[in-house]
């Protein structure tokens, strides 16, 4: 296939899958014209809730009959996902026909894959000027490749936690260094801080950015949401209060980042987004393995009746809130996990409590992630938990009964694998 052909070209133009710096990707985007100069742009950073926030912006955005760019990564199937423009995901042949641009550009240059993925991105999406563009940012955020623009018209700061420690100094492996990286060059422009899951790490956040002129909204100060007991949820702001449909996502971390999405865009008058876009939208965000429900398939066919869920998180920030919906179900629980090696595993674990059963399974296609066997060994104080070499040997191997539901969870790429399998 010509497009992995020219994938794995990019992802040797540099020795290190990560090199944090802003020079290689300077250099390249000079070169291209400084197209991320010309972007209408909402910068997306944190730890986790990233991909949902923007998925609930993409979807009132599209009932406000705006175009949308987006950039997130990791992808979970294919590439593709990384690279929307115009509302729709580049084909094949069009990102073939891009990557060879920007491969030219580059002129066989050191650059690490995500900067020359970022560039072709930041290229591409100058050629719809009018369009808004949703930008994920990717490692910490101060060295990133996206932290090159000169403007936007809001940054979002979702819940920070720990992750990526491995990419830290031994001695700087905190969470304060963590916000620091994430919040101390955010432009100034509307800054919209998502519920934090500590005090201390809501004031470190306005520590950071006590110095930037932006406007800024925290949740719960400035805005927040409630959820009714007669089946609507309540959100409220500066501008005023409005009584939206439940979302057709699920966990309530999801309404957490749902009402984040909607800080932001009332924050910003020149997208003129009105009560009707916002109650359309969110019940028609588009969510993949962030509890994601698998309702037909063939891996849907091996659990029948039960209920079969994917979810992404991977590390304890996620754990918390992936247990916290868990919690809610009245039913026995079976966990599938697969994890990368650099995770914290036991720490992720640790806030899953009353699960009937933990099976620990290998990552396909994956040479970091940590052997099912070594796992389940290392997750040794669980008394049930066993190991199958495959996700469907795992999921046979569950006696579940009727109302129970099977999760696979630990990692996007696992995510990925399984949405393949089905």
């Amino acid at each position: 296939m010509k497009l992995q052909k020219i994938v794995n070209r990019l992802q040797k133009l540099h020795p290190k899958e990560i090199d944090l710096s802003l020079n290689r990707i300077k250099k390249l985007c000079k070169t291209l014209g400084n197209p991320q100069d010309k972007l209408k742009a909402i910068s997306i950073v944190g730890t986790n809730g990233k991909y949902s926030t923007i998925q609930a912006l993409f979807a009132i955005l599209k009932e406000t009959n705006i175009k949308c760019n987006i950039y997130t990564s990791p992808h979970i199937k294919r590439i593709n996902e990384r690279f929307v423009f115009n509302n729709e995901e580049l084909n094949d042949d069009e990102l073939e026909f891009l990557f060879e641009e920007i491969e030219e550009a580059n002129n066989n240059e050191p650059i690490t894959f995500f900067e020359i993925l970022t560039a072709a991105y930041f290229y591409n999406a100058s050629k719809y000027p009018e369009n808004i563009n949703l930008i994920e940012a990717g490692l910490f955020h101060r060295f990133d490749a996206t932290n090159i623009l000169k403007n936007n018209l809001a940054s979002i700061v979702t819940s920070i936690g720990l992750d990526h420690l491995d990419w830290l100094p031994k001695n700087e492996r905190t969470t304060k260094k963590i916000i620091f990286e994430k919040t101390s060059t955010l432009l100034n422009s509307n800054i919209i801080i998502a519920k934090q899951n500590t005090s201390e790490i809501i004031n470190e956040i306005k520590n950071s950015i006590k110095k930037n002129s932006s406007k800024k909204y925290y949740f719960n100060e400035d805005y927040n949401y409630s959820l009714n007991e007669n089946g609507f949820i309540f959100y409220e702001d500066r501008n005023g209060a409005i009584k939206l449909p439940i979302p057709n996502v699920k966990g309530q971390f999801q309404l957490e980042n749902i009402s984040t999405a909607i800080a932001t865009l009332r924050s910003i008058d020149q997208l003129k987004v009105n009560e009707k876009h916002i109650k359309d939208g969110v019940t028609k965000i588009k969510s993949i393995a962030r509890l994601q429900e698998i309702d037909s398939g063939k891996l849907k066919e091996l659990v029948k009746n039960n209920k079969l869920l994917i979810d992404g998180s991977h590390n304890p920030l996620g754990a918390k809130v992936l247990n916290e919906y868990l919690k809610s179900l009245d039913c026995d629980k079976h966990i599938i996990l697969g994890m990368m090696g650099n995770k914290d595993h036991n720490e992720y674990m640790s806030y899953f409590k009353n699960i009937a059963s933990l099976t620990t399974v290998d990552i396909p296609n994956q040479p970091n992630s940590i052997k099912g066997k070594v796992l389940k060994n290392k997750l040794n104080s669980f008394d049930n938990v066993k190991y199958k070499e495959s996700i469907i040997d795992a999921i046979k191997s569950i006696p579940v009964k009727e109302n129970d539901i099977i999760l696979i969870t630990g990692s996007l790429y696992l995510a990925g694998e399984v949405l393949n399998l089905n």
